[in-house]
């Protein structure tokens, strides 16, 4: 996801998303800002006009569970489908941008892992995830991070 641990401009969206028309763009924002998906966090004036900076909203784009429970299996498949594809997007965004492929030294992998877990088992395992996690979630950027993204799957293997 583009604004994903960013803070951005229309415009910044704009050249990050490159082929899509402004109307679009506009439009897009305006859905998911209502939809509480992106949220203004800032806005200052630039030549006369108020430009907005966006952020993730509060649900940081999650489907809270309660949520979750009540959508069918459509809905579910696009939500599904729209968080594949922007990681797809965001794996040909790294190869297209990135001068030198080398996955060991950038640190890119992905990995299918099957694990035989209880439900209270994995309810365990998510708060490890959860908690090892917690530390680096609020670093910002500098010089010497680079920006990774980091995401998870989990469903049933029957």
């Amino acid at each position: 996801m583009t604004i994903a641990g960013r803070k951005m401009t229309t415009k910044q969206l704009a050249a990050a998303l490159g082929d899509v028309p402004p109307a679009t763009l506009y439009r897009h924002i305006n859905r998911l800002c209502t939809g509480g998906v992106l949220s203004v966090v800032d806005q200052h004036r630039v030549r006369g006009a108020v430009e907005k900076v966006y952020a993730l909203g509060t649900s940081g784009g999650i489907v809270p569970p309660d949520e979750m429970a009540d959508l069918d299996k459509e809905q579910h498949m696009r939500y599904f489908t729209t968080f594949v594809a922007s990681l797809l997007e965001d794996f040909a965004y790294y190869l297209d941008g990135t001068p030198e492929v080398n996955p060991v030294t950038d640190g890119v992998g992905y990995h299918k892992v099957p694990l035989e877990l209880s439900d209270q088992e994995l309810v365990e395992m998510a708060q490890a995830v959860n908690q090892a996690l917690l530390p680096f979630r609020g670093n910002n950027p500098s010089p010497l991070r680079r920006r990774r993204l980091f995401a998870t799957v989990l469903i049933p293997g029957d």
